[in-house]
């Protein structure tokens, strides 16, 4: 029960770390990783607590962002793991002639320590295995769109917020 037990916390801090990320809540993703976790995207490891004041810079200057995390493969060993999951992110950003569209599909490849009895991120490698850039054609009005005017937004003003306050 314990292994089990393991790979559902794993799986949670997986997505609390993206929800993190999404809502533009840098004090949920840092609470993802470990104090001393490094991170590397591609351009050499940095300290987490480098990474995120740009990473929130980044985001913020985007509407939109959402990751979709699939297919983990977890390696347990004690109080350390290692997890492979696949990650495909939409990301709403400004572009000349409105909004793009960048989708980039990728994979995190994690180390893991259970610290205090929590699972966080203490090594993160980003591996972009494609992406894809287009002009937005996202519609918020008509037909169907009419009738869905509860819509995500960053930080406390996403309908999450309130919903997970209610308790």
């Amino acid at each position: 029960m314990t292994e089990i037990a393991d790979r559902l916390a794993i799986a949670e801090t997986l997505a609390r770390c993206c929800r993190g990320i999404d809502r533009c809540d840098a004090q949920q993703l840092a609470a993802a990783f470990t104090r001393d976790a490094m991170i590397d995207y591609g351009d050499g490891a940095r300290r987490v607590a480098d990474v995120i004041p740009g990473l929130m810079a980044g985001l913020g200057a985007m509407r939109l962002t959402q990751h979709n995390i699939s297919n983990t493969v977890i390696r347990l060993a004690g109080d350390t793991a290692r997890a492979e999951t696949n990650c495909v992110a939409l990301h709403i950003i400004p572009a000349p002639d409105g909004e793009a569209e960048v989708i980039v599909g990728g994979r995190y490849l994690d180390r893991l320590a259970k610290r205090e009895g929590r699972w966080l991120i203490a090594e993160r490698l980003y591996v972009m295995d494609w992406n894809r850039t287009a002009p937005s054609t996202m519609a918020l009005e008509g037909g169907l769109f009419d009738g869905l005017q509860r819509r995500g937004a960053r930080g406390g003003d996403d309908p999450a917020t309130a919903w997970w306050a209610e308790g």
